[in-house]
């Protein structure tokens, strides 16, 4: 099926962009079949408000004072520490972990 380059209105900033034939073509093989409705200028703003770049890691995630129950060092924790269960800085518990695969 060809593609032909579309024009579409970006329903945060009312802008016009274009859905290139290529760009179809790569939705397309990866099964969307929704076309997008923002901009790529409101699609990068909405990212940074959502946090992504780090996935869960938003910089807007509430952090916790904790005390590591292995070193000692002073860390946050994304968690509020319940005080009947061990905390741990980064580098405490990636000893802790067994190793695995990492991509």
């Amino acid at each position: 099926m060809p593609y032909t380059d579309k024009t579409l209105t970006c329903v945060d900033c009312g802008a016009q962009f274009t859905f290139s034939a290529e760009d179809q073509e790569y939705h397309a093989s990866r099964g969307f079949t929704n076309e997008p409705k923002r901009c790529s200028s409101c699609r990068q703003a909405r990212k940074g408000e959502r946090g992504q770049g780090g996935g869960y890691r938003s910089s807007s995630r509430q952090m916790y004072p904790a005390v590591c129950a292995e070193c000692g060092q002073q860390t946050e924790v994304p968690f509020e520490p319940r005080g009947d269960r061990p905390v741990y800085c980064r580098d405490c518990y990636a000893k802790r972990q067994p190793t695995r695969d990492r991509y």
